[in-house]
């Protein structure tokens, strides 16, 4: 029975390198790396995982070690090595648990008979509809190499264009925490201390003062109602957005939105079009790309814009008609598509314009970065400053007073 064995040895040029192997004896795994020219220096059984068959302790399989896969199987496949041995190498030097477990068993559904497409669909969260697609069309047309490169390469632009947006909602969403944070550490236990300085005062206290003692009081006498009510904000929005129509409300409110609604579009637009230029210069059909390119638009609107597309071209229309229409698409993008298709360059053209777009997200992510950062720092200046002056007029009364 095969073993996982963990080893350490030298590379050719004398650099230390480690890895772990699966074999029926260390004997077999020094055997192994000698072939591979490594001078071993130690071999030892991997110890059991006592949570191994628990799902959810298990690391996730991330985008990245995907893209990495990815590449490395169509540098393989490229350079002449089977199928069943790629997968064989790229399992053992896996340092992902889960995904090693995975690509384990793919490899054995493939040495059974299924297409490595097939084995694929059994892991839906590590491999996507576009993926097994995708690698669908490179088997049937003998082109696998070309199709995982392309893979990796559109991967890792997709995963480059979530970073982007991740950054730029980011800040003001740590800005808004310690905002709020600071708010509640001065109203809970800051301005009551000035209060009891205050209650030995005669004069009336100035009505921002007022304001802000009560504004302490409330917050102080209610604050798991505060509390209980923001959580529950937050979960009744979250079920909200997961019903068809909540959803299909909350996406149409966020594409009216002044400067988000942009970002979002041409985000959609990005994604659309390289999707699309990517499933079609692999030699998928353009129904079964929109199909897919649809499940995974990531916003109801653009979902059903696209869907009507799907719906136009199984009718005799073009690609370009219905996307205008839906509103959703700009009209420059509409007639470089209408244009691609009158010359019979459509995917190339849709590279470009994703090409364009990229640019256009990387602009819209700075110039909306540069809108945010003052007006945080405004908002920051005006609440907090607000609340400090608000105490200390009080004390500059009776200073004029003396």
């Amino acid at each position: 029975m095969a073993e996982i064995y963990e080893w350490k040895g030298k590379n050719p040029k004398g650099r230390k390198i480690k890895g772990e192997m699966e074999a029926e004896s260390p004997e077999q795994v020094r055997s192994n790396l000698e072939r591979r020219k490594i001078t071993v220096t130690r071999i030892k059984k991997k110890p059991k995982d006592l949570f191994e068959n628990i799902e959810f302790l298990q690391p996730k399989v991330k985008e990245t070690d995907v893209i990495i896969f990815s590449r490395q199987f169509s540098t393989m496949i490229d350079a002449g090595l089977p199928l069943l041995q790629c997968l064989d190498i790229l399992q053992s030097q896996q340092e992902n648990p889960t995904f090693k477990k995975q690509l384990k068993k793919i490899k054995e559904a493939v040495e059974s008979g299924e297409t490595f497409a097939d084995s694929l669909r059994r892991y839906p969260k590590t491999f996507n509809e576009l993926f097994v697609n995708m690698i669908a069309a490179g088997e049937a047309g003998g082109i696998l190499d070309v199709i995982l490169q392309r893979l990796s390469n559109y991967m890792e632009k997709m995963s480059k264009l979530k970073k982007q947006i991740k950054g730029a909602m980011t800040y003001p969403a740590i800005t808004m925490v310690v905002a709020v944070a600071v708010v509640a550490i001065i109203l809970v236990f800051v301005i009551p201390v000035f209060e009891e300085m205050f209650a030995s005062m005669d004069s009336a206290l100035p009505l921002p003062t007022q304001f802000v003692v009560m504004a302490s009081e409330f917050a102080i006498n209610n604050f798991w109602l505060i509390l209980g009510t923001t959580v529950a904000t937050f979960f009744l929005i979250g079920r909200i957005y997961r019903t068809k129509k909540g959803r299909i409300f909350m996406d149409d409110l966020f594409l009216r939105l002044p400067v988000v609604g942009m970002l979002i579009r041409k985000v959609a637009v990005a994604k659309f079009t390289r999707t699309t230029s990517t499933m079609m210069s692999s030699g998928v059909s353009i129904l079964e790309a929109l199909d897919i390119v649809g499940k995974t638009a990531g916003n109801k609107i653009v979902e059903f814009a696209i869907s009507d597309v799907k719906v136009g071209i199984a009718e005799g229309r073009s690609m370009a008609d219905p996307l205008l229409e839906s509103g959703v698409f700009p009209s420059m993008v509409c007639s470089m598509i209408s244009v691609g298709e009158s010359t019979g360059a459509l995917d190339t053209m849709m590279e470009k314009i994703a090409d364009f777009y990229d640019d256009e997200v990387d602009q819209a992510v700075k110039n909306m970065t540069d809108m945010i950062e003052p007006f945080m720092l405004v908002f920051l200046g005006i609440v907090i400053g607000g609340l400090v002056i608000s105490m200390y007029l009080p004390i500059f009364t009776m200073a004029g007073n003396l």
